[in-house]
């Protein structure tokens, strides 16, 4: 129980009008009443009451304690913070803000809305008759309604935005709708729809999502945390839009990809809405169309670089830490190399960091690898890789592989790189451009003669995995691809840049061009293909695999640092979810229906290994970590209200 002067309580309201209220009450606006929060927890889920003699006797019946550990993260999230599961899923909660949620108000609330399916007592308890029709329909059926109305859309773009519409209307039926069918929304709230999305944000753009964080900030940006409405933040994707997908500088307008990304954690992995923060840093853009479009949403000015941006961004990470705590996941997105690897090395001895690009792109591509070997033969150390790209993605590939590879034999990393070469825009990367080369790329720099095509490093180097990350569309040619099929009986190949304009070759050409033998996984989703009578469907080495599972099992080990033993333990946990009958199909990835079932399992793996290397902070160790990160899954289902 607090009084109204205390603004504890009411820092952790959904509504950020929850400060003036704490303000007037520091100011000395007495009141005859006392706000009381009846659930044990600090969060919108209580209800508030009027302070009474007759309340006070039920505040005494209500259970204060946390029930055992197990049953604390019930379907709640780690720490459930959030108060509503705590109680079992058939206990009623009480939807509030600073007051209770009632009306046209509890309508226009995403977190609580569940439109017609409001059962007649709730409409009667929260002055609801007659705002809404008359009938009651359950959620089940909700979900095959918004199923019908998105499939109407023949256009992808629409198909997003009336996606986003409903995650602005209804949350819980958005990620319920999301959830039970994955495999076809995947494409439309992420990758390829959203690279799209982020070109056009200016003009799809009707309400904020997230926190814009610009140069006109400098020097506030704790401030600029603290207007979040939601304080137990556990992870943050942010971005600078200077590399979205492979469709360059996109400024502001990036926004869409921390959206996206944070969507995918709750739908894949289970990690509460309200703990979720998508954040654009805004420095500028050096896109001359949107600094000429007057439906830019962001800064019209050129992008700070140098000591004004690294300025920048260190206020940007010392404030996350001190608004949020250490143990907060921040996710890099969509960084220019230069910024990417910079940041990265920077912070990770620091803060709980890790770079999607860099070290989700590498542990997916791994577990692929890992798998793919079951159809080839022999292991990683048998195999040689080839990549056209030397950027993010490529280079923390590579170095991903050696670490493996080093662990499997024990041989030093400097040696197990000389199996791994890499092809950027100059061509094969070799010795003697060593001094001009970014220093992300030196280790890949191994003795041989210039080459300059990508078909003809192919022929020199013989490898049997290529690898595209070079985010330059139709570049693995047919000659590129008849090639790695005269050396290899079953050629592996990995054409991972998105969006699917930007993919190196289709699934249809990499079939087609190498007779049907070809191992083939891409970035973006690719429809199954018919060569000679036989059905081909092709993988998706999509990081959606890994980053959700992953941060999941960050977060309920409290982990406070990102070491590359996660990145392997990851990996693995994704490689033996493989089964044989994906084997048969030629698949190196699961099917994404099981994607929760494969998180808790990924999640697991990087606790284990975490607490293995003593940084995990959260004692003791559950006992079934797989059970417990399942546990520790956020489910949309309806609540039942008071």
């Amino acid at each position: 129980m607090i009084s109204s002067s205390s603004c504890s309580f009411l820092s952790n309201s959904a509504v950020a009008g929850s400060r003036s209220f704490c303000g007037g009450a520091r100011k000395g606006h007495s009141s005859p009443f006392r706000v009381v929060c009846l659930a044990p927890s600090n969060d919108r889920n209580g209800s508030v009451v009027l302070d009474s003699p007759a309340k006070k006797e039920q505040i005494r019946n209500e259970p204060t304690s946390p029930p055992a550990e197990e049953e604390t993260v019930s379907s709640g999230g780690p720490q459930d913070v959030y108060g509503e599961d705590k109680a079992t899923e058939d206990q009623f909660v009480t939807p509030w803000n600073v007051s209770v949620a009632s009306g046209y108000t509890l309508l226009r609330d995403p977190h609580f809305n569940k439109g017609l399916a409001f059962t007649e007592k709730e409409r009667d308890a929260h002055y609801l008759r007659g705002l809404l029709p008359p009938t009651v329909i359950p959620q089940e059926t909700q979900v095959k309604k918004m199923i019908q109305h998105v499939r109407q859309y023949q256009v992808p773009l629409q198909k997003y935005m009336a996606m986003m519409d409903l995650q602005e209307r209804n949350e819980r039926l958005f990620y319920k709708l999301l959830i039970e069918h994955v495999e076809e929304l995947l494409p439309v709230v992420y990758t390829p729809t959203v690279g799209e999305a982020c070109q056009k944000y200016g003009s799809i753009f009707m309400r904020p999502q997230g926190l814009y964080i610009s140069l006109k900030e400098k020097g506030r940006i704790l401030e600029v945390l603290r207007n979040w409405p939601e304080k137990n933040i556990q992870v943050i994707v942010v971005t600078d839009g200077e590399r979205i997908l492979g469709l360059g500088d996109l400024g502001c307008q990036g926004m869409g990809i921390p959206v996206g990304k944070l969507s995918l954690y709750t739908a894949l992995g289970g990690v509460r809405p309200s703990a979720c923060l998508p954040i654009t840093i805004d420095v500028g853009t050096n896109n001359e169309n949107l600094l000429n479009d007057e439906l830019y949403i962001g800064l019209k000015q050129r992008r700070a670089t140098g000591q004004e941006y690294a300025e920048l961004m260190h206020e940007f990470m010392s404030a996350v830490k001190q608004n949020y705590g250490e143990k907060v996941l921040i996710q890099f997105e969509d960084f220019a190399n230069h910024n990417a690897f910079d940041l990265l090395e920077k912070y990770r001895s620091t803060h709980l960091v890790f770079n999607d690009d860099i070290q989700g792109t590498a542990s997916v591509v791994l577990a692929g690898l890992v798998a793919a070997l079951k159809l080839v033969g022999g292991n990683l150390a048998d195999h040689r890789f080839l990549f056209l790209g030397a950027g993010e993605a490529g280079t923390g590939i590579a170095e991903l592989i050696a670490l493996e590879t080093s662990k499997q034999t024990n041989a030093p990393l400097d040696e197990v790189r000389k199996n791994i070469w890499l092809v950027d825009s100059k061509g094969l990367i070799v010795s003697s451009r060593k001094e001009s080369l970014q220093h992300f790329k030196k280790p890949w720099a191994h003795d041989h003669e210039p080459v300059h095509r990508l078909v003809d490093a192919v022929n020199k180097i013989k490898p049997t995995v290529l690898i595209g990350t070079s985010g330059q569309g139709r570049t693995f040619t047919k000659e590129v691809i008849e090639a790695m099929a005269s050396i290899n009986e079953k050629p592996i190949i990995l054409s991972l840049s998105n969006p699917t304009s930007q993919s190196e070759c289709t699934a249809e050409e990499a079939y087609k061009w190498s007779q049907g033998r070809a191992i083939f996984a891409s970035g973006s989703p690719f429809p199954p293909v018919e060569y000679e009578g036989k059905v081909f469907v092709p993988g998706q080495a999509n990081n959606a695999y890994i980053f959700p599972g992953f941060g999941l099992g960050l977060i309920m080990s409290g982990t406070i640092r990102v070491h590359d033993d996660l990145l392997l333990a990851a990996s693995e946990a994704l490689a033996a979810q493989v089964s044989e009958e994906n084997f048969e199909k030629g698949l190196i990835y699961p099917p994404f229906t099981n994607i929760r079932k494969i998180s808790a399992h990924i999640a697991a793996s990087v606790a284990a290994k975490a607490y293995e290397l003593g940084l995990a902070t959260r004692l003791p160790q559950p006992k079934d970590l797989v059970k417990f990160a399942e546990s520790c899954m956020y489910t949309p289902a309806y609540r039942s209200y008071r």
